[in-house]
């Protein structure tokens, strides 16, 4: 860090949290009492003071709230609009309120570089005398030029130099990484990636050599594009004890946001102290993926949607499963490099109809599907000796995969007059949809029945088996049972299926609460 300024009210300690919150707020007030339900437990934080209607009117509150908790670190930020901000004066209104700002106890400020380079010298010295100066550079559009842009702002005397990118690709990661591993011991950096792709640097920036993180107060409240919870940041992701030994796990798709496998996999390191990091990766394309796993590196992959069978011909190995399904869910990344292929699907699917029937040797059992998933049911239920029908709305791949498994095709009309002990629903009908289903209730005639979709728990077709008189079978049992020998396979631990379960049931809820509240309030 450079020297210290000459004055400075509330001096800044010697090494900051690893977090800072930012606070939003439509007024003063709001932003306060926001700040006030966060102290507690986050003593550093950022006041988007550009947030605010008329930012200098709002500062004696604020100022109230900076006497009232001495031992918290607080940064004064007045973004202007054309730096991705919302404030709308000029160069001249934004350093007299961040001037202010520093007068009144904010031990840092934050400063954007196109406005440094607009400043006189003399400007920036006197705001940097009265508190710590952080210089900072956003680039909205991509991850480019990085050594070259922290070259421009050293020309600016600063405490901290913060520069972020935005993550178009999961690579984008690995540039800022292995930027922040360069240039982390030679200056005091504060850099990250924006975007849903850039989550591996906002949780592995720290351990690459960023001084500290942003993270939004919560759900709703975030200041920038991907920005996660402090909440999340600590209790899913447990970024204060992410280190060089940590392993790096993720959950790769297209789309991914609404995956509940970081929540659960992350829950079940922490439950068996494993020093592991479970991510939600946004691959838009499979190299993408590859370039990230052997760079960062990620030791171990859940593939869903739509890579589980175009990652099959860039692993090394796989399992006898994995080659007879035609589609793999998990890699492990050996010390080598070399990358290894299973699939639990069929585990998520068998374990949970062995805890309920005496055995599945010649249990009849119709499988709605014919993609992956309806694979692993059909390959793991044949294995283990039961008596699998075959029902898919396009013949062709139904044919192809009854006629390699040795099953049957059954024609929809049958279905009326046909009874099982099990039918499982293979297929995404209903996912995330409470009126769908893919079968009407004339059409379940089983004493079981299993619905592999997860989100809602209750589908719309275990309501009407319920109706009909089955049992019925969640989808978040698979969900969790294929997960757990995930776990299994990278760990070489038991898996605690049970706080799994635990946990992805508390997800759901929450994301029907929240889906509820949006709801209610017209949004």
């Amino acid at each position: 860090m450079n020297s210290a300024p000459a004055y400075m009210p509330r001096l800044l300690p010697l090494r900051l949290p690893r977090v800072c919150v930012a606070v939003i707020g439509s007024d003063a007030n709001e932003m306060t009492e926001r700040a006030e339900a966060l102290a507690r437990d986050n003593s550093f934080m950022e006041f988007r003071l550009d947030y605010l209607a008329k930012p200098g009117l709002g500062l004696p509150r604020v100022k109230r709230f900076i006497d009232s908790h001495p031992g918290t670190v607080i940064v004064a930020t007045c973004r202007r609009v054309t730096n991705g901000g919302k404030f709308k004066g000029s160069i001249a209104s934004q350093l007299d309120i961040l001037g202010k700002a520093a007068g009144l106890g904010f031990q840092l400020v934050d400063v954007e570089l196109q406005t440094a380079s607009k400043c006189k010298p003399a400007q920036l010295q006197k705001l940097r005398s009265r508190a710590g100066l952080i210089l900072s550079f956003h680039d909205f559009r991509g991850t480019r030029k990085l050594d070259e842009t922290l070259a421009k702002m050293r020309a600016f005397p600063a405490d901290y130099y913060k520069l972020v990118s935005t993550a178009t690709t999961l690579s984008d990661n690995v540039e800022m990484i292995k930027f922040l591993a360069r240039e982390g011991d030679r200056h005091s950096l504060v850099s990250m990636c924006m975007g849903e792709q850039g989550i591996i640097s906002r949780v592995l920036g720290l351990r690459a050599g960023s001084a500290f993180t942003f993270a939004s107060a919560g759900i709703g409240q975030e200041t920038a594009a991907g920005q996660i919870s402090a909440q999340e940041l600590r209790n899913v992701y447990r970024i204060e004890q992410v280190d060089a030994a940590t392993r790096v796990y993720g959950v790769v798709g297209d789309p991914i946001a609404h995956s509940l496998s970081p929540a659960i996999m992350n829950a079940a390191f922490r439950r068996e102290n494993v020093n592991g990091v479970y991510l939600a990766l946004h691959a838009k394309t499979l190299k993408d993926l590859l370039t990230c796993v052997r760079e960062v590196p990620i030791h171990g992959v859940s593939v869903t949607m739509p890579y589980k069978e175009a990652i099959l011909p860039y692993l090394d190995n796989t399992d006898s499963h994995t080659t007879k399904i035609g589609a793999c869910n998990t890699v492990v990344r050996a010390q080598d490099g070399k990358l290894y292929g299973f699939n639990t699907d069929a585990s998520g699917i068998v374990r949970p109809l062995e805890r309920r029937l005496t055995t599945l040797e010649n249990a009849k059992i119709l499988v709605l599907g014919a993609g992956g998933a309806a694979r692993a049911a059909v390959f793991g239920l044949k294995e283990r000796g039961s008596e699998v029908y075959i029902l898919n709305r396009s013949l062709a791949p139904a044919k192809k995969l009854a006629h390699q498994a040795h099953a049957r095709l059954v024609k929809r009309p049958d279905l009326k007059k046909m009874a099982f002990d099990v039918i499982i629903n293979a297929t995404p009908v209903g996912l995330q949809n409470s009126r769908e289903t893919p079968l009407q209730e004339k059409e379940i005639n089983a004493r079981y029945v299993f619905d592999m979709v997860y989100d809602p728990v209750e589908t719309r077709l275990l309501k009407l088996a319920k109706e009909r008189g089955a049992q019925v079978i969640a989808g978040i049992e698979m969900f969790v049972h294929q997960a757990a020998r995930q776990f299994e396979i990278w760990t070489g631990k038991p898996a605690p299926a049970d706080e799994m379960l635990r946990v992805v049931l508390l997800q759901l809820q929450d994301r029907a609460n929240r889906a509820s509240r949006s709801s209610a309030s017209g949004k």
